[in-house]
């Protein structure tokens, strides 16, 4: 039969599907006309901020810096910021008031929702009203829409951007390398080998990542005049680095792994080594790719410290690439640049982030997956 009968007391009746307590479809359908009108005054409210931020900009017009001073601080601006005050502060009102009180779940998401938006159109619009009072609107303009770009301008941006994930993906490879070594010390039950690790690890960890590329470079690498450019010092200390939180994140997932599955190994008649080889640390690092994954997102910012060490022009990473191309044209538009070049590299590697976790919460990067 193409139709599902029901078995209650209408047999011969169609069952009625029920519809799901989520989705966009279930919390529009079941809004009361004042949550639905809460909601949307808050979405206006910022709406009307954003779009006539954008609108009066555009039409007084983004070049020369001059223009954008003088949009800023216009009356029109200042028209928009003020409804945008008082439509999110009546939304934020109603909405901290009727909450509570809505008959539905998704009624009160709807008006918390409303007072959300609007609370967050009040607190940009106050913050642009202050600033169009108290700043220097006409720097401001300059210095961040007066796009002057020097010569080979985004060559050295695309270079910075691959000389940061060099960077990057060298101490992070010798970080992990270096952290599968040391967990094996640091989980020993043995505390003169457990020792030597608690040391390294506490050691990179407690001391400023600033400071290990000040000391190895400056201190070991010039003060003992070893053959070892900037670079090289760089991804040697980034990976030492990394090293002491990648064994931390390795001792985690082991000893998470059930002890049960240790023994196990060991009464198959597979020695310490050998069991933690090839039963445990598979395991565990299955577990810690997502805690590992968010340490390379954070390394990767962590290599514009490299540029205190004086990196050669074909050298130079994203922060060093602003730096010099901003002293060339006193122009803060660089730095822009390089906050740019980072979310480019990172944004990607946090939603993987996201998503490794979303896995393995519903178990499909579990064990035995």
């Amino acid at each position: 039969m193409s139709e599902v009968q029901g078995a209650g007391p209408n047999p011969g009746m169609v069952a009625e599907r029920r519809m799901p307590d989520r989705g966009l479809r279930y919390l529009v359908t079941e809004q009361t006309p004042l949550s639905a009108g809460i909601g949307a005054l808050g979405a206006t409210a910022l709406a009307t901020l954003l779009v006539g931020l954008f609108g009066v900009v555009t039409a007084y017009g983004w070049t020369p810096s001059e223009n954008v001073a003088e949009a800023l601080t216009s009356v029109e601006l200042g028209a928009v910021l003020w409804i945008a005050v008082v439509l999110g502060a009546v939304a934020l009102a109603l909405g901290l008031a009727t909450a509570r009180r809505m008959p539905t779940r998704a009624s009160r998401e709807g008006a918390v929702a409303g007072a959300v938006l609007g609370g967050q159109g009040v607190a940009f619009a106050l913050f642009l009203v202050w600033f169009r009072a108290s700043a220097d609107v006409e720097q401001f303009s300059r210095n961040f829409f007066e796009f002057v770009f020097v010569t080979d301008f985004w060559e050295r941006f695309v270079r910075g951007a691959w000389n940061t994930i060099i960077l990057a993906a060298g101490g992070e490879a010798l970080g992990i390398l270096i952290g599968l070594v040391f967990v094996v010390f640091a989980i020993s039950k043995r505390p003169v080998v457990r020792a030597p690790a608690r040391i390294y690890i506490n050691f990179f960890r407690g001391t400023p990542l600033l400071w290990q590329l000040f000391f190895f470079y400056f201190g070991i690498v010039l003060g003992l005049q070893l053959d070892v450019t900037v670079y090289q010092a760089a991804i040697l200390v980034l990976g030492l680095n990394a090293g002491a939180y990648s064994a931390e994140i390795f001792r985690a997932g082991v000893q998470s792994i059930e002890k049960g599955q240790f023994e196990a190994a060991r009464s198959l008649g597979m020695g310490y080594m050998q069991a933690l080889r090839l039963v445990i640390l598979p395991q565990a690092i299955r577990r810690v790719i997502p805690p590992l994954t968010n340490e390379f997102v954070i390394l990767i910012k962590d290599t514009s410290l490299v540029s205190v060490l004086g990196l050669t022009f074909a050298q130079q990473e994203l922060m060093s690439a602003g730096r010099e191309i901003y002293a060339s044209s006193g122009n803060a538009t660089a730095f822009l640049g390089s906050a740019a070049g980072y979310l480019a590299i990172t944004l990607p590697l946090i939603w993987l982030v996201g998503r490794l976790e979303k896995k393995m919460r519903s178990g499909l990067t579990g064990i035995g997956a």
